[in-house]
């Protein structure tokens, strides 16, 4: 644990520093400008379209009715908006993760590399084409679980602990791999994954959590629907700030789990050496009483 909460206090300490401030407006930028543009060309006809779909249920007119009741006939109209931005949700921050992982994660390696572990040996166990193939099925199993986990989301303790476990492990697995992937060797990598793996994902999971703080945005209702220009930005900063602090926290930790192993190794090779040696010498030379009996 001594590892993990040196790694945790180290990139809290680094997300001041100012080139990962200026790092983290590339994907933030990058995030709104997308989600800005799909929601012009695509938001009026998803929102009909949701609408639409509405109509046959019966609990949606329960749900109406029970508004209307309450005096709160403005909430059916924010209905299907509201169903469509939670649906976004998960799209979000699987992209907001990816975008920190392209852009930004390579330069916190760097950066961690040259202040704290320069004398590390980069061995390139990773690459582009090996970490995308990663991401991308990481992203798709991921994608997977959210959408078979959907109607537990009904159930009110669910949807607080089921979509930011999927998140958490999501990132565990992108994290880890950009992390490692330019000093650690493939074995180095499978070595410390099995080795650290309930920490890796343990790390995945607070951070996993930490991008649920998003959610008093979407919670806020009505107001969130008529502010969502605003605050969806808002939203996507939050978790490019997450995500941005997960990938030092990662990198903090793997660069020195991968350090400590190296060191162990290094260790354990002139021991090593010296008991193959001590082996040798304990065996009968040729010719001796011990070795040749014959004469």
């Amino acid at each position: 644990m001594k590892l993990v909460i040196d790694a945790f206090w180290r990139a809290a300490v680094y997300c001041l520093h100012p080139r990962v401030i200026a790092l983290s407006f590339l994907p933030l930028a990058l995030m709104v400008l997308a989600a800005l543009g799909l929601g012009y060309v695509f938001w009026n006809d998803a929102v009909d379209f949701i609408r639409i779909q509405l109509m046959g249920w019966a609990w949606v007119d329960w749900l109406g009715q029970w508004f209307s009741s309450l005096g709160l006939d403005g909430l059916r109209l924010v209905l299907a908006p509201a169903l469509l931005l939670f649906a976004a949700i998960p799209f979000i921050v699987v992209a907001s993760l990816l975008a920190v992982a392209m852009f930004m994660m390579p330069a916190m390696v760097s950066l961690v590399s040259e202040r704290r572990f320069h004398g590390l040996v980069r061995r390139k166990g990773g690459s582009f084409l090996g970490g995308l193939a990663w991401s991308m099925g990481s992203t798709l199993a991921a994608c997977l679980a959210l959408l078979l986990s959907v109607p537990l989301w009904l159930v009110p303790p669910l949807v607080f602990i089921l979509p930011p476990l999927i998140w958490g492990w999501l990132t565990y697995r992108v994290m880890t791999y950009e992390a490692l992937a330019d000093h650690a060797s493939v074995e180095e990598r499978q070595a410390l994954l099995a080795q650290h793996r309930f920490k890796l994902l343990g790390i995945g999971l607070i951070t996993g959590y930490l991008g649920a703080l998003p959610s008093v945005l979407w919670a806020s209702g009505a107001m969130f629907i008529a502010m969502a220009p605003v605050l969806v930005p808002v939203a996507i900063w939050i978790y490019t700030l997450v995500f941005a602090f997960s990938s030092l926290w990662f990198v903090h930790y793997a660069l020195a789990a991968l350090a400590q192993l190296r060191r162990q190794r290094e260790g354990a090779g002139p021991v090593a050496a010296q008991a193959e040696h001590l082996g040798d010498a304990q065996l009968p030379a040729p010719g001796s009483a011990g070795g040749d009996t014959s004469s």
